[in-house]
């Protein structure tokens, strides 16, 4: 493997730049990784735009189950223009190089979209709750007020990760070298290169990543337990299949998120090595952010409905 290494200096303060080690280092498949992966891209940004379009424009879909919707199509489209760009650039680069300032504001921002991305959809989950549990109470449990407070936690959850991962890597100093096997900053590799991070430094990771994702999975789980169990007691077979299709969406969307993130950051470097890591969180990063919309669009009646409405007042105007 060619490897582009430089060595720092001194200490942290001598690194003022790395170099992304990117997806792969196979150059014949450099090009089509790059027109994979931007097609991806457009179809993510043009997939969650239209989605939030949509909704802004169908007063019909004021509501909030939609109103998550739309938190999660615009943490989904900046989450993805936060990370896609640059690896797209390491496609094309000889070295892709990223500045110390640029690579830290890069993992800011990851891990602030990330747990938001991981409390919206426990916060949808609760929402379904509400919905096929209490369905006499929706319009009071779930009104204006509550709806805010609850985007409020969710993007406060995001500032706590972005903030605890943040602090996580201040204190370490980069004194081997600054290539980082990997196609984003991301914390596990860039702890690789610190020469005085400890076992303290991956507990933090796992605490925080367990808070990330541990707490929204539990959330997601006991939601759907007092589902299932509503479910169960609904005596017409088209009460149950709506009510496993409102559902469907939600439940395929959290097994693609969570599936890939647990099986990337739940596990020590040495079971899965970051090789394998970089495949997994392609997951996540790339390809969970463009099924989003079209998860929720083709398997939404609403969505269909207000798509069809849209393009039926614009081609009559």
């Amino acid at each position: 493997m060619k490897v582009y290494r430089r060595m720092a200096a001194d200490n942290a303060s001598s690194v003022t730049e790395f170099i992304l080690a990117g997806l792969t280092d196979e150059p014949e498949l450099q090009m089509p990784l790059f027109f994979l992966f931007l097609g991806f891209y457009m179809v993510t940004v043009v997939g969650n735009l239209g989605l939030i379009t949509l909704i802004g424009l169908n007063s019909h879909l004021h509501i909030p189950m939609y109103f998550f919707l739309f938190n999660l199509s615009f943490i989904d489209v900046s989450y993805s223009t936060t990370l896609t760009p640059k690896m797209l650039m390491g496609f094309v680069a000889k070295r892709n190089i990223i500045s110390y300032a640029g690579c830290m504001t890069q993992f800011f921002f990851f891990c602030f979209f990330v747990f938001s991305e991981s409390y919206i959809l426990s916060a949808m989950a609760y929402d379904r709750y509400v919905a096929i549990c209490k369905p006499l109470l929706y319009t009071v449990t779930m009104s204006p007020q509550v709806c805010s407070l609850l985007l409020l936690g969710v993007y406060g959850m995001g500032v706590f990760g972005a903030v605890a991962h943040m602090g996580n890597i201040m204190f370490i100093t980069f004194c081997v070298d600054n290539f980082v096997n990997h196609y984003m900053c991301d914390i596990i590799p860039l702890l690789e290169l610190s020469c005085n991070s400890s076992y303290i430094n991956l507990l933090v990771v796992f605490i925080v990543v367990t808070i990330g994702i541990g707490v929204p999975i539990v959330t997601i789980f006991i939601s759907y337990g007092f589902i299932l169990s509503s479910i169960l007691h609904i005596s017409s077979t088209e009460g149950r299949s709506k009510a496993f299709s409102t559902c469907s969406s939600h439940i395929i969307v959290v097994s693609l998120f969570f599936g890939s993130g647990a099986f990337m950051y739940l596990k020590p470097p040495s079971i899965l090595p970051l090789d394998q890591g970089k495949v997994s969180s392609i997951f996540y990063t790339a390809v969970v952010p463009m099924f989003n919309p079209l998860i929720y669009s083709l398997r939404n009646k609403d969505v269909k409905v207000a798509l069809k409405k849209t393009l039926g007042r614009k081609f009559f105007v």
